[in-house]
Protein backbone atom coordinates (compact mmCIF):
# COMPACT_ATOMS: atom_id res chain seq x y z
CA UNK A 1 0.00 0.00 0.00
CA UNK A 2 1.51 2.83 -1.14
CA UNK A 3 -0.79 5.31 0.79
CA UNK A 4 0.98 7.00 4.08
CA UNK A 5 -1.17 5.19 6.38
CA UNK A 6 0.03 1.79 5.03
CA UNK A 7 3.72 2.94 5.75
CA UNK A 8 5.88 3.19 8.83
CA UNK A 9 4.15 5.76 11.60
CA UNK A 10 5.90 6.54 14.93
CA UNK A 11 3.28 7.19 17.76
CA UNK A 12 4.24 9.92 19.67
CA UNK A 13 2.42 10.63 23.59
CA UNK A 14 3.07 13.07 27.00
CA UNK A 15 1.75 12.87 30.29
CA UNK A 16 1.64 15.36 32.54
CA UNK A 17 1.50 17.65 35.19
CA UNK A 18 -0.99 19.69 34.01
CA UNK A 19 -2.89 20.93 30.94
CA UNK A 20 -1.34 23.97 30.12
CA UNK A 21 1.93 23.45 28.12
CA UNK A 22 3.87 26.77 28.57
CA UNK A 23 3.77 25.68 32.08
CA UNK A 24 3.22 22.01 32.45
CA UNK A 25 5.90 19.54 32.76
CA UNK A 26 7.03 15.80 31.00
CA UNK A 27 6.10 13.42 33.35
CA UNK A 28 6.02 10.30 30.85
CA UNK A 29 7.13 10.34 27.04
CA UNK A 30 6.57 7.06 24.93
CA UNK A 31 6.92 6.79 21.14
CA UNK A 32 5.91 3.56 19.25
CA UNK A 33 6.74 2.43 15.83
CA UNK A 34 4.16 0.61 13.87
CA UNK A 35 5.54 -0.35 9.98
CA UNK A 36 1.77 -1.21 8.12
CA UNK A 37 0.18 -1.65 11.22
CA UNK A 38 2.60 -4.15 12.68
CA UNK A 39 3.66 -2.69 16.21
CA UNK A 40 7.47 -2.63 16.40
CA UNK A 41 10.11 -0.77 18.39
CA UNK A 42 8.68 1.25 21.81
CA UNK A 43 10.89 3.56 23.51
CA UNK A 44 9.54 4.88 27.22
CA UNK A 45 10.89 7.47 29.23
CA UNK A 46 9.52 8.14 32.92
CA UNK A 47 10.67 11.85 34.33
CA UNK A 48 11.08 13.90 37.39
CA UNK A 49 9.56 16.67 36.33
CA UNK A 50 11.12 18.85 39.01
CA UNK A 51 7.60 19.93 40.73
CA UNK A 52 4.86 18.75 42.80
CA UNK A 53 2.58 16.24 40.27
CA UNK A 54 -0.97 17.50 41.25
CA UNK A 55 -3.29 14.73 42.76
CA UNK A 56 -5.84 15.07 40.01
CA UNK A 57 -2.57 14.93 36.89
CA UNK A 58 -1.60 11.55 39.11
CA UNK A 59 -4.96 10.06 39.37
CA UNK A 60 -4.97 10.22 35.75
CA UNK A 61 -1.46 8.42 34.57
CA UNK A 62 -0.89 7.10 37.69
CA UNK A 63 2.40 8.92 38.40
CA UNK A 64 2.83 9.91 42.42
CA UNK A 65 5.13 12.88 42.84
CA UNK A 66 7.04 10.04 45.37
CA UNK A 67 7.36 7.53 42.58
CA UNK A 68 8.76 9.95 40.05
CA UNK A 69 10.79 11.38 42.19
CA UNK A 70 12.10 7.94 42.93
CA UNK A 71 12.51 6.39 39.29
CA UNK A 72 12.26 8.92 37.15
CA UNK A 73 15.45 10.63 35.53
CA UNK A 74 16.18 14.65 35.61
CA UNK A 75 13.90 15.98 33.17
CA UNK A 76 15.89 17.68 31.11
CA UNK A 77 17.49 14.83 30.39
CA UNK A 78 14.09 13.06 29.07
CA UNK A 79 13.42 16.28 27.31
CA UNK A 80 16.62 16.08 25.04
CA UNK A 81 16.68 12.69 24.83
CA UNK A 82 12.63 12.76 23.10
CA UNK A 83 13.41 15.65 21.17
CA UNK A 84 16.74 14.16 19.93
CA UNK A 85 14.79 10.75 19.38
CA UNK A 86 11.85 12.74 17.38
CA UNK A 87 14.51 15.04 15.54
CA UNK A 88 16.31 11.61 14.12
CA UNK A 89 12.91 10.11 13.24
CA UNK A 90 12.10 13.06 10.95
CA UNK A 91 15.68 13.17 9.55
CA UNK A 92 14.73 9.95 8.71
CA UNK A 93 11.89 10.80 7.08
CA UNK A 94 9.63 9.55 9.21
CA UNK A 95 5.73 10.35 10.16
CA UNK A 96 5.25 11.04 13.51
CA UNK A 97 1.25 10.68 15.46
CA UNK A 98 0.48 12.23 18.06
CA UNK A 99 -3.71 13.02 19.34
CA UNK A 100 -3.96 17.11 19.75
CA UNK A 101 -0.39 17.38 18.72
CA UNK A 102 -0.09 20.64 19.49
CA UNK A 103 -0.29 20.42 23.44
CA UNK A 104 2.16 17.53 23.06
CA UNK A 105 4.64 19.32 20.97
CA UNK A 106 4.11 22.61 22.46
CA UNK A 107 4.95 21.22 25.88
CA UNK A 108 8.14 19.93 24.53
CA UNK A 109 9.54 22.93 23.02
CA UNK A 110 8.57 24.59 26.67
CA UNK A 111 10.76 22.31 28.61
CA UNK A 112 13.45 22.70 25.71
CA UNK A 113 13.19 26.19 26.38
CA UNK A 114 13.19 25.80 30.43
CA UNK A 115 16.41 24.39 30.15
CA UNK A 116 18.13 26.08 27.27
CA UNK A 117 18.56 23.36 25.59
CA UNK A 118 18.30 22.80 21.45
CA UNK A 119 15.01 23.66 19.98
CA UNK A 120 13.35 20.86 17.69
CA UNK A 121 14.48 23.31 14.96
CA UNK A 122 17.76 23.47 16.09
CA UNK A 123 18.03 20.12 15.69
CA UNK A 124 16.17 20.28 12.33
CA UNK A 125 18.16 22.83 10.57
CA UNK A 126 15.45 25.52 10.63
CA UNK A 127 12.46 23.41 9.98
CA UNK A 128 9.52 23.72 13.19
CA UNK A 129 8.93 19.82 12.87
CA UNK A 130 8.78 16.99 10.46
CA UNK A 131 5.56 15.64 9.34
CA UNK A 132 2.91 15.44 11.69
CA UNK A 133 -0.73 13.60 11.20
CA UNK A 134 -2.82 14.49 14.32
CA UNK A 135 -5.99 12.40 14.58
CA UNK A 136 -7.46 14.73 16.76
CA UNK A 137 -7.25 17.76 14.06
CA UNK A 138 -8.10 15.75 11.09
CA UNK A 139 -11.81 14.03 12.54
CA UNK A 140 -13.04 17.45 13.49
CA UNK A 141 -11.99 18.37 9.94
CA UNK A 142 -13.68 15.10 8.13
CA UNK A 143 -16.05 14.97 10.19
CA UNK A 144 -16.91 18.64 11.78
CA UNK A 145 -21.05 17.97 12.98
CA UNK A 146 -20.60 14.81 14.83
CA UNK A 147 -22.05 15.48 18.45
CA UNK A 148 -20.00 14.06 21.67
CA UNK A 149 -17.05 14.45 22.71
CA UNK A 150 -13.79 14.18 20.86
CA UNK A 151 -11.30 12.68 23.28
CA UNK A 152 -8.82 9.82 22.38
CA UNK A 153 -10.82 7.66 24.22
CA UNK A 154 -13.85 8.93 22.49
CA UNK A 155 -12.68 9.04 19.28
CA UNK A 156 -11.27 5.52 19.43
CA UNK A 157 -15.18 4.25 20.20
CA UNK A 158 -16.05 6.21 16.83
CA UNK A 159 -13.31 4.17 14.92
CA UNK A 160 -13.17 1.01 16.48
CA UNK A 161 -10.02 1.37 17.90
CA UNK A 162 -9.16 -0.86 21.59
CA UNK A 163 -7.06 1.40 23.76
CA UNK A 164 -5.83 -0.86 26.49
CA UNK A 165 -5.06 1.69 28.76
CA UNK A 166 -5.95 5.35 28.64
CA UNK A 167 -3.54 7.68 30.08
CA UNK A 168 -0.73 5.03 29.94
CA UNK A 169 1.53 7.39 27.75
CA UNK A 170 2.93 4.34 25.11
CA UNK A 171 -1.07 2.73 24.85
CA UNK A 172 -2.37 6.17 23.97
CA UNK A 173 0.70 6.61 21.59
CA UNK A 174 0.03 3.22 19.52
CA UNK A 175 -3.91 4.09 20.01
CA UNK A 176 -3.13 7.47 17.96
CA UNK A 177 -1.61 5.35 15.11
CA UNK A 178 -4.40 3.23 14.92
CA UNK A 179 -6.62 5.89 15.16
CA UNK A 180 -4.68 7.65 12.23
CA UNK A 181 -4.97 4.98 10.39
CA UNK A 182 -8.82 4.21 10.79
CA UNK A 183 -9.66 7.65 9.85
CA UNK A 184 -7.71 7.17 6.51
CA UNK A 185 -9.21 3.65 5.49
CA UNK A 186 -12.47 5.83 5.86
CA UNK A 187 -11.80 8.67 4.26
CA UNK A 188 -9.82 8.12 0.73
CA UNK A 189 -9.33 11.57 0.78
CA UNK A 190 -7.29 12.23 3.33
CA UNK A 191 -5.25 8.47 2.33
CA UNK A 192 -4.74 9.94 -0.78
CA UNK A 193 -2.40 12.95 0.62
CA UNK A 194 1.03 12.29 0.93
CA UNK A 195 2.34 13.78 4.65
CA UNK A 196 3.52 16.54 3.48
CA UNK A 197 0.18 17.73 2.07
CA UNK A 198 -1.82 16.48 4.62
CA UNK A 199 0.91 18.26 7.20
CA UNK A 200 -0.23 21.32 5.84
CA UNK A 201 -4.18 20.21 5.06
CA UNK A 202 -3.61 20.27 9.24
CA UNK A 203 -2.45 23.52 9.69
CA UNK A 204 -5.52 25.14 7.65
CA UNK A 205 -7.96 22.34 9.47
CA UNK A 206 -7.17 23.77 12.97
CA UNK A 207 -6.98 26.92 12.00
CA UNK A 208 -10.78 27.10 10.84
CA UNK A 209 -11.45 25.01 14.01
CA UNK A 210 -9.92 27.43 16.21
CA UNK A 211 -11.79 29.91 14.26
CA UNK A 212 -14.75 28.76 14.43
CA UNK A 213 -14.63 27.79 18.03
CA UNK A 214 -13.69 31.18 19.46
CA UNK A 215 -16.56 32.64 18.14
CA UNK A 216 -18.63 29.80 19.72
CA UNK A 217 -17.34 30.54 23.26
CA UNK A 218 -17.57 34.60 22.41
CA UNK A 219 -21.78 34.15 21.57
CA UNK A 220 -21.74 32.06 24.76
CA UNK A 221 -20.82 35.30 26.88
CA UNK A 222 -16.51 34.53 27.11
CA UNK A 223 -15.82 37.70 24.94
CA UNK A 224 -12.10 37.56 26.23
CA UNK A 225 -11.58 33.45 24.79
CA UNK A 226 -8.79 33.28 22.56
CA UNK A 227 -8.16 29.58 21.14
CA UNK A 228 -4.91 29.97 19.32
CA UNK A 229 -5.17 29.05 15.77
CA UNK A 230 -1.50 27.80 15.25
CA UNK A 231 -0.70 24.21 14.74
CA UNK A 232 1.56 21.74 15.47
CA UNK A 233 3.18 24.56 17.56
CA UNK A 234 1.20 26.85 19.24
CA UNK A 235 2.20 30.43 19.33
CA UNK A 236 4.10 30.12 16.22
CA UNK A 237 3.19 30.12 12.43
CA UNK A 238 5.04 26.55 11.52
CA UNK A 239 6.53 26.41 7.93
CA UNK A 240 4.94 23.16 5.85
CA UNK A 241 7.19 20.25 6.66
CA UNK A 242 9.09 18.95 4.46
CA UNK A 243 9.98 15.34 3.34
CA UNK A 244 13.79 15.53 3.73
CA UNK A 245 12.66 17.44 7.51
Amino acid sequence: MGEWHGGTLIGFDLETTGTEPGESRIVTAALVEVAGGVVGRRRGWLADPGIPIPEEAAAIHGISTERAVREGRPAREVADEVASALAGLWRRGAVVVAYNAAFDLTLLAAELARYGLPSLADRLGGVATGPVVDPLTIDRAVDRYRRGKRTLEAVCGVYGVRLEAAHDAGADALAAVQVARAIAARHPGVAALTPAELHAEQIRWHARWAGDFQSYLRRQGTPDAVIDTAWPLRGLAPAPAGAGA
